[in-house]
């Protein structure tokens, strides 16, 4: 373990990992690229269970992890990356745990304030998705300034959902929907899955592609229940997401850009018979 160590900090070995990663996000630009991606970041406090930490410290390495990754989703053209950082349901919590969390994201997010060279560097409009009502004045006020620091940004977006749950997300565009019938704004009889869609937290994003479930526990937690419910694949990673490194997440848009190019090719075979 100490030989691997000392090996890695060879400028030659560490120059031989950034040309394989260069050369691994061109393999990658070259087929289908999602333009839409989310991540239930899950793992945080067994890993810190697991190394004797803090769960401060767990949720900071997860923090570390996600930076890690959206600088990869962006490389390779992924126009959409929606992370689940805080449900609602987290507030059950012990509150040293909460108190941590929001301070972990009040930190965070000013950094991005302070620091914003990811933000500036692929033009991302940072958006956080949920019950704003719920969060403490001082995060809220993070909140405030990173998204108006980047609502010019226009390449690409970071959706925060914080805090929040699916099924929020789906009450809250129903009482959106019944406040615009009540004032008459719209006709009653054209509610339909569209119109609920409009409404949505999601509502200006594209449809999601890939949903990413870290940890190994193969369940939604209530998070895109209804964004992942068609034409999205489901993954479930037996990693830690501190421990979700970019070749893992390289290794899922291989597969799901190779499913898509042998649905066109397909396609146009289905197409080319018709025309016989």
């Amino acid at each position: 373990m100490a030989i691997t160590s000392w090996i890695r900090t060879f400028p030659l070995f560490q120059y031989f990992i950034a040309w394989t990663q260069e050369l691994f996000m061109s393999v990658l630009k070259t087929g289908p690229v999602p333009q839409h991606v989310a991540f239930v970041m899950d793992g945080n406090r067994r890993f810190a269970r697991r190394r004797k930490l803090e769960v401060r410290e767990g949720h900071s390495a997860g923090f570390e992890s996600l930076a890690h990754i959206l600088e990869m989703c962006y490389q390779v053209g992924i126009k959409v990356v929606t992370v689940y950082a805080f449900s609602i349901e987290n507030f059950k919590r012990p509150t040293v745990e909460v108190d941590a969390l929001m301070e972990i994201a009040r930190t965070k997010l000013l950094q991005i304030i302070h620091h914003g060279d990811l933000a500036d560097r692929f033009g991302i409009s940072i958006r956080v998705l949920g019950q704003r009502s719920m969060i403490p004045p001082d995060v809220l006020a993070a909140i405030d300034k990173s998204t108006e620091m980047t609502k010019k940004n226009t390449t690409a977006i970071l959706n925060i959902c914080f805090p929040y749950t699916s099924r929020d997300d789906i009450a809250t565009s129903m009482r959106e929907i019944v406040t615009k019938s009540e004032k008459h704004e719209l006709d009653p009889e054209t509610i339909d899955e569209s119109l609920l869609e409009q409404n949505m937290y999601t509502k200006d994003c594209p449809p999601l592609d890939i949903l990413v479930r870290t940890s190994g526990v193969e369940r939604l937690s209530d998070f895109m229940l209804w964004q992942s419910h068609q034409n999205c694949t489901v993954e479930f990673v037996n990693c830690l997401w501190p421990e979700f490194e970019p070749w893992r997440f390289g290794s899922i848009l291989l597969k799901w850009s190779r499913s898509k190019a042998v649905e066109f090719r397909k396609r146009e075979m289905e197409r080319d018979q018709k025309q016989l």
